[in-house]
Parts: structure tokens; sequence; C-alpha cells
């Protein structure tokens, strides 16, 4: 059945179903009293009319993106107000190519490949979160492109693309770590060397653009919209308490002590498991670059302290190119942590529609849901760890294949 599967049958399903999807949300929009429209998207488009307008973004409240995004977004205004969702559906097809092309690049073959980029084009989950208005789109096709670039081994463009993701929405920068454990010296063709060196040509020169490309971005913001733009921006996501209910277990003990500097404090205590879970997947898979960025934010939506539907496509969109290093395949294993990691969401959304449509208290219902989901994501990852084969980005054979086309015949270590 999987050669039946081809990688443009795929994509060209992807984009029906987006395309379709895009087009029954105006509809709903207009008829119904349930809007398809996400809320979010209207605060773009708000944000889109004060720069259009001559103003800053941040007159919209709850605007806490980069300007980039409101400027990007524009045409809302002068071209027609479904622009938006259009670039994030065209981002959600582009990181479907992305991954085609990264899972050829790995020697898996093209039916294979057409299976796996089926998770993240034929996913209606996804393709629902771009077409309601999220913007999540954008970042996962910007951090896909720059991974991948370094899988091609360009390390200016990887990192100028790099430094552009970490601007467009801070969590990336927690890619930093595996790439640097990744850019050893032997990555671009030296001889591995019997002495580790911690700093080296490739490492300096990642952090400098990179970080120069940031600084830049975030220098140019400053100078339009001052102290706003990183309050806004950065701040306002280290010192967030968020009232509201969501996925995460800091949720209700926060909504509790909202008024008082306790919130304050939880909120702060939650980035230390958090940073320590992070940082040490970053550094013990930081080889397998794919993998490490995977576990990493999957560890990152589970640990942090709000957690929304969108967050899951940040990991979701690398789901497809370290799965066929999986040994639990995705059947049956695979369905069934997938039946887990549904049935969790399933058991806290059944509370949130009591709580919402029937008025009921159900809080302390929705924390415990928030703790199974927060239980069953962390057994969930355990398990893809324990039966995941690391598969090194640069190998020895992958550098005689782009060093020496000639010697391209031996394939055994794959």
């Amino acid at each position: 059945m999987l050669q039946m599967i081809t990688t443009r049958n795929v994509f060209v399903g992807g984009l029906l179903l987006r395309v379709g999807m895009l087009l029954f949300g105006l509809w709903q929009d207009a008829h119904m009293t349930v809007k398809y429209t996400d809320i979010d998207y209207s605060v773009f488009t708000d944000a889109a009319r004060f720069v259009w307008a001559g103003g800053s973004p941040y007159q919209r409240s709850t605007y806490r993106y980069t300007p980039l995004l409101a400027w990007l977004l524009t045409p809302n205004i002068w071209l027609h107000a479904t622009f938006g969702k259009w670039l994030f559906v065209a981002c959600d097809c582009a990181v479907g190519a992305l991954i085609t092309r990264i899972l050829r690049a790995r020697k898996i073959d093209d039916s294979t490949t057409a299976a796996y980029a089926a998770l993240w084009l034929l996913n209606p989950q996804v393709a629902t979160i771009s077409t309601r208005g999220s913007a999540e789109s954008v970042v996962c096709a910007a951090v896909m492109a720059a991974l991948y670039a370094f899988q091609r081994r360009s390390l200016v463009l990887g990192s100028t693309l790099f430094g552009l993701a970490v601007h467009l929405k801070i969590y990336p920068i927690v890619y930093a770590l595996p790439l640097l454990v990744a850019l050893d010296s032997t990555t671009y063709g030296a001889q591995p060397s019997s002495q580790a060196r911690l700093l080296n040509v490739y490492r300096v020169k990642f952090f400098a653009i990179s970080a120069g490309v940031f600084m830049l971005l975030s220098v140019v913001m400053y100078g339009a919209y001052g102290r706003e733009f990183v309050d806004e921006t950065y701040v306002y996501h280290v010192t967030r308490k968020d009232h509201r209910h969501n996925y995460s277990m800091w949720f209700f003990p926060i909504y509790l002590e909202f008024h008082s500097s306790a919130s304050l404090a939880m909120g702060l205590l939650s980035f230390l498991p958090q940073v320590a879970v992070v940082a040490t997947i970053g550094l013990v898979y930081g080889k397998d670059l794919y993998f490490a960025a995977f576990a990493q934010t999957f560890a990152f939506v589970a640990y942090n302290k709000v957690c929304t539907a969108q967050y899951f496509m940040w990991y979701v969109c690398f789901l497809p190119v370290v799965w066929p290093y999986n040994a639990q395949r995705l059947w049956p294993k695979g369905a069934a942590l997938l039946a887990i990691w549904f049935g969790s969401q399933a058991l806290y959304l059944q509370q949130a529609y009591r709580l919402e449509f029937l008025g009921e208290n159900t809080f302390a219902w929705l924390w415990l849901a928030g703790l199974a989901i927060f239980a069953s994501n962390n057994w969930i990852l355990q398990q893809i760890i324990a039966s995941q084969r690391i598969e090194p980005l640069f190998t020895s054979s992958s550098l005689v294949s782009t060093l020496r086309p000639k010697d391209r015949g031996s394939k055994k270590d794959r």
C-alpha cells in the first residue's frame, strides 16, 4: 500500500485540505454564531491596521509578537482580510516540502517519505490551526528551513534563518544547544581530533551570525517602537501570568494566587524544571539534530506554564523526520502512543466544555486533567526516547558523500 502513496499526492491532498478548510471557515464566520477564525487573527489584523496607519502594533492590546509579523500582514488591510490565512497556509505547505527534502537527504525512499510527510500535510489538527489564522506555521517554516540549511552544510544561511526564527518567537533559542553540539570540527570535513575543542570556527560563526541577525532585527524594532517592543515581545513571556484555563499543569495554582506575588514566583519557578530537562536533552542528543529539537520542543511544551493547542505544532513538524528512526513504527505501537496523547486531551476538553458551556465549576477537575496530560506526555516522551535510534546528522559516510562524490557507492551505514 505504501507504494501507492507518493509525495506529490500527499502534498496535493494537504493543499486541498487546507484550501477547503479555509473556504469553509469563511462560510462559518459569515453564517454561524460560533466563529471559525481564531481570536489571534483579529489581534494580528488590528496590529497590522495600526502599522499601516503609521502607528505601533502594540496599540492593539494583547499583541505580544514581533512587529515584523504585523508588517507581514499589512496586506490584510490594503489587499484582502484573508491574506494572512493564505500566507499561513503557504508556510504550512512549505514545512511539508521541507520535510520531504529532509527525508530524501537522509536517504529515505520516496514512498516512506510520503507516508511520514502525511503526518504533517494530512494532519487535520495542523491544518485547522493555520486556517483559523494562527501564525505558528511561519515560525515552524523558519525553524525547519534553518535546520535543513545546516543539514546541507550551509552555515551562513542556517545561522541567518536561525536568528530570524528566534526573533519571530523566542522558544527556538533552545535549539542553540544541539546546534553547538552538532557543529564540531568533523561536520565540515576536518579529521577527528583526540582533543575535543569547546570552541571552533563553525561554532563561533554560528553564534556570531545568528546573534547578529537577532540583534539587528531587535535594534530595528527597538528604534521604531522603543521599550514597548522589548516588554511586549520578550519580557511579557518571562513574567506572564495566565488566569485563563489551558493545558498546563501550572494553570490552576497560578489562577488561585493570581493577585498575589506567589503567582509570579510560581511562574518563574516553573522555568527551572523546564530549563533543566530541555538543556539536558539538547546536550545529550545534539548529534542527532532533528531528534534533539523534537524531544526538546516536546518537553518545552509539556513543562511550559502556558500551553495551548497551537504549541503542539512546534514539535509535530519534527515528528515526520524523526519517526522513521523509531522502533515503535507507525503501527501499532505508534498508534497507541497517539491514542494516549489524544485521550488525555479529550479528558481535559470534557471538563473545559462543562466549565465554558454548562457553567459548572470544574476547575479542580481541569487541573487534574492537566496533570494527566503532563504525566502522559512525560511517559510518551520517555517511550519515544527509549526506542529511538540516534542517527547523527553528520556522519563519516555523509562526509564522504558530500566531499568525494565519486565514492558514493557504499550505503551500508544506512
